[in-house]
């Protein structure tokens, strides 16, 4: 992935990239996307785009194994975020869902975690201390809470799942507001071209019915070439 598709990645939203993931691959059915509704910490942000750094937690029942195995875990888990190739995305998974309470990102995580380098994180589980966490940082979660529980790091650089959306360890990963996919990687080369063909395609929808009274007929000529704009 190049700068300028990178910038542009950022720009658009996970609607428009699923759309035009679909225009790059000539057909319906792209499915690699998450299946339940999400909580954005900034609304308003860029979408965040990078390779996953993934990992797993939990939190529900204090770890079982010895204080000085987790705290290495957490260390190496923080190494690992704190490498490997950029742009990335914290991806990761709360084994407690749909039970999870430990809130892992709050103001504290979340600056650790940007100065990393990191573009935000993609989890199922829980956050906190919203209006405290760093602009630049967003955060799409599966929830909202007070505490961070028994928190701890389970495991490392394992696939892992966010409501129905499986990630890898280094997937391109694209997130915002509206939930998050993963980018195929056979349609990077083609994703910006397909993305301009949606884009133009969509304008003439939009210049033909917003703030216009359309009759049939004329729309039956709109989308005619709506659809031959997108082939």
């Amino acid at each position: 992935m190049d700068a300028a598709l990178h910038k542009l990645l950022t720009e658009v939203d996970t609607p428009t990239v699923c759309n035009a993931i679909e225009v790059a691959q000539g057909k319906r059915g792209f499915n690699a996307f998450t299946r339940q509704t999400m909580i954005a910490s900034h609304p308003d942000a860029p979408a965040m785009v990078g390779f996953a750094r993934t990992a797993r937690i939990k939190a529900v029942e204090p770890p079982s194994e010895a204080p000085e195995v987790i705290k290495a875990r957490r260390m190496a888990y923080y190494k690992h975020m704190a490498t490997g190739p950029r742009p990335a995305v914290a991806v990761v998974q709360d084994l407690d869902v749909p039970n999870a309470i430990g809130a892992y990102w709050g103001e504290i995580n979340t600056n650790i975690h940007k100065s990393f380098g990191l573009a935000g994180t993609l989890t199922d589980g829980v956050m906190r201390d919203l209006g405290d966490m760093p602009e630049g940082y967003p955060v799409v979660a599966g929830s909202i809470g007070p505490s961070h529980g028994f928190v701890h790091v389970v495991d490392i650089a394992e696939p892992v799942e966010i409501f129905g959306l499986s990630v890898a360890d280094g997937d391109l990963v694209h997130a915002d507001r509206h939930g998050a996919l993963v980018i195929p990687p056979d349609v990077i080369p083609d994703l910006a071209g397909a993305i301009a063909t949606l884009m133009r395609s969509e304008r003439i929808i939009f210049d033909a019915v917003k703030g216009r009274r359309l009759s049939f007929e004329d729309f039956e000529d709109v989308w005619a070439a709506f659809e031959a704009a997108r082939t």
